[in-house]
């Protein structure tokens, strides 16, 4: 047993460390080579990423009412750790949760037979705010209209990992799994040439791939389209658009002109854009059709997607999944579309709208976690037993008032991973965001986004809350030879530094 991981404790279960205290296999060679590793090394190692995330530039933007703060990215340096054979079977779900999930989008935005079925039902779907009538009849190209996904799961006290939420409008945090392992690479070099991680950083090349899938085109013109500089994910934009050789445009920069097409304004001229990755949300992207107040979109891009003279990702309507409420129907969607079991379960949930189950989470907000149908980022949410009398009194009142819009959930007790605080470790609940692209084919990231809640006993591991995160290591087969000691550590860290 590690020296580290004698006064370990977790409030149920953990990603690396098992309940008799000893490392669970995967992350067997990763933790014996943190017990070598004097107080001063593991400083050491603290420091190394810091400084790799201040030169690399990595920040994210916190919305208060200061202002808006950039703050550089926190990254806890122990890593989450999964076997490759128990993310496989992960894999298997989340492809077939966004295959269903896509049937599903393109089914009710044109023959609706799920909601003549009466496996959904139709007001749900048309008192949801982001159905688009504006969307009907349209056939994106391979029938895909989410074509990024990224999926929050997490694993309860049992050892049973379920999908927690879809997000399926403008997904973000992928450029934080990437930059997440170069940073780990310059911070612990030497346990990636003695362990057989897999690695995340084919995902930019798949992303443009399944991008330029989207056009007729054989090398068609890709744009990101961003809301600007003052957009939380404005790093992730410029970084995605960066790596995959795209125009990174605002909507000021476009113009629906000749043809219907759409150009884009540069010194030359117009350049025709042939597919937009969006990372702006649907009633802003064209004032002419949605907000007319709008700055972020572009005039008359609606009509230029329906007439096919632009590809968009994701598709303009594609959040009607994302809808909490939606979700508690994916298991029967799974089954609908595609005839078989989910392989990954959902959280047990109780819709607001029925008046039983209503009454079940009234009577419980002590003891449930609340969520609105169509927020992010944690906001809108109430955490029942850590919430107070008059908050649970004015969600009461919030769901009374607007029953559709509210699911509850049992509280579950999120599975923890070590953080180092004060050169010890301690547990720290999380989460685990992996992304999901499917266009002409589908593939998914070999791990994700780990988000940890950084403050002891906190299930809130949103960054806009406060969160961390660490790099998520997919581990095939333990590793190749034995975990190096402090002695070897320190002379690869002096020569990777030189």
């Amino acid at each position: 047993m590690p020296e580290r991981c004698k006064d370990y404790q977790t409030p149920g279960y953990d990603e690396l460390i098992d309940e008799n205290s000893a490392p669970r296999t995967a992350a067997g060679h990763l933790l014996n080579w943190l017990d070598s590793l004097s107080d001063e090394e593991m400083e050491h190692r603290q420091q190394a990423a810091k400084n790799a995330i201040e030169q690399m530039g990595i920040t994210f933007t916190v919305y208060s009412d200061k202002g808006n703060i950039d703050r550089e990215w926190p990254l806890d340096i122990i890593p989450r750790v999964i076997d490759a054979e128990e993310w496989s079977t992960i894999e298997a779900g989340l492809r077939q949760r966004l295959k269903a999930l896509n049937l599903f989008i393109n089914d009710l935005y044109n023959d609706q037979a799920i909601l003549k079925d009466n496996i959904v039902p139709r007001a749900l779907i048309e008192s949801s705010s982001n159905f688009r009538p504006e969307c009907m009849g349209m056939q994106p190209r391979h029938g895909v209209w989410a074509n990024i996904c990224g999926s929050d799961l997490i694993r309860g006290e049992d050892g049973t990992i379920y999908v927690l939420e879809d997000n399926l409008r403008v997904p973000s945090g992928v450029s934080y799994m990437i930059e997440n392992r170069e940073v780990m690479k310059r911070a612990m070099p030497e346990v990636f040439s003695q362990c057989h991680i897999l690695p995340v950083d084919n995902y930019t090349e798949n992303l443009q791939r399944m991008l330029a899938s989207l056009s007729e085109l054989e090398d068609p013109c890709l744009a990101v389209l961003t809301p600007g500089v003052f957009n939380s994910a404005y790093f992730e934009h410029t970084f995605l658009a960066q790596e995959i050789g795209a125009e990174l445009v605002e909507g000021r920069d476009l113009v629906v002109g000749e043809g219907g097409y759409v150009y884009m304004r540069n010194v030359g001229g117009l350049k025709r854009v042939d597919v937009i990755y969006r990372r702006v949300d649907d009633e802003f992207i064209d004032p002419a059709c949605f907000n007319p107040n709008s700055s972020l979109g572009v005039k008359g891009l609606m009509e230029a997607w329906r007439s096919g003279k632009v590809a968009i990702a994701n598709a303009p309507g594609a959040g009607v999944a994302d809808d909490k409420v939606i979700y508690s129907y994916v298991p029967d969607i799974i089954r609908y579309y595609l005839n078989e079991e989910p392989l990954i379960a959902n959280v047990p949930t109780y819709r607001c709208e029925n008046a039983e189950e209503r009454q079940h989470v009234l009577d419980n907000l002590a003891t449930l976690v609340v969520k609105p149908a169509n927020e992010s980022g944690g906001y809108g949410m109430l955490i029942g037993p850590s919430s107070t009398v008059e908050e649970q009194a004015e969600m009461a009142e919030n769901i009374i008032g607007n029953p559709r819009n509210y699911i509850g959930q049992p509280t579950i007790t999120l599975s923890t991973a070590p953080v180092i605080v004060d050169l010890k470790l301690s547990a720290r609940h999380l989460d685990l965001r992996p992304f999901v692209l499917q266009g002409e084919h589908l593939t998914v990231t070999t791990g994700g986004l780990t988000r940890v809640a950084m403050i002891e006993g906190s299930l809130v591991v949103n960054s806009s809350q406060g969160g961390g995160s660490k790099d998520t290591w997919v581990v095939r087969n333990g590793s190749s030879a034995p975990a190096p000691t402090a002695n070897q550590s320190q002379s690869q860290s002096q020569s990777q530094e030189h």
